[in-house]
């Protein structure tokens, strides 16, 4: 019977976590939809200050906050596209790129909640929850750390990629956070919205794209 538990958990556990992420991302967009500030907006912003801000601190969060942005996934998902020889694996990154931000733009603009603004470092404009930094670099670096562990047949350099990526994916988070232009809570929601939105996208990919590659090749 433990046997049959533990296989039937790891057969389902992508449709697990799907389930999870989406009701936790509901309950904190109904506290959002309510106008809510949450509990975990407070503690969290009043823990980063805490232990992080500091005038050594702040221009290096400025520096790790971009590479959530616009411009740099832009140039990264261009440069695979060039640099990646099977085009379907590049095109599929450049196209997890724009349906992870136009979701996060639409979800913006449907529940519109205004972004913080006493202890802003930056200035930023548009709504504030999901995060779009936070929801489309989970989305983006997590689709490329899906693709390393696929297809990187070094396992030092595989492992080694997988950690520093979800490194700065989740610095890039708390970045938003300690520059004041996010709440904790628009972060949190913009990394469980994309989790259950990879298990979703790579299934696809998996399916329909990715069924009869080998390794990834590079441009030479």
């Amino acid at each position: 019977m433990k046997l049959k538990i533990q296989g039937w958990l790891t057969k389902n556990l992508k449709w697990i976590i799907l389930f999870i992420t989406i009701i936790a991302f509901l309950a904190i967009a109904e506290n959002v939809w309510n106008k809510e500030i949450m509990i975990i907006d407070i503690v969290g912003y009043k823990i980063i200050s805490n232990i992080l801000i500091s005038d050594f601190v702040t221009p290096i969060a400025k520096v790790i906050t971009n590479f959530g942005g616009a411009i740099c996934l832009s140039l990264i998902a261009i440069i695979s596209l060039i640099t990646i020889k099977d085009k379907k694996i590049g095109l599929s990154i450049c196209l997890n790129l724009i349906i992870a931000t136009a979701l996060n733009l639409l979800l913006k603009n449907i529940l519109q909640r205004p972004r913080p603004t006493e202890f802003r470092l930056i200035n930023e404009s548009g709504y504030s929850f999901p995060s779009g930094h936070s929801m489309v670099s989970m989305a983006f670096y997590g689709f490329i750390i899906y693709l390393i562990y696929k297809y990187v047949k070094n396992k030092k350099i595989k492992y080694i990629l997988i950690i520093l990526l979800s490194l700065l994916t989740f610095s890039i988070g708390i970045s938003r956070i300690y520059l004041g232009v996010h709440y904790t809570s628009d972060v949190l929601g913009g990394f469980l919205i994309s989790i259950s939105y990879l298990v979703i996208y790579t299934r696809i990919t998996k399916k329909f794209i990715f069924r009869n590659q080998g390794k990834l090749k590079m441009a030479t």
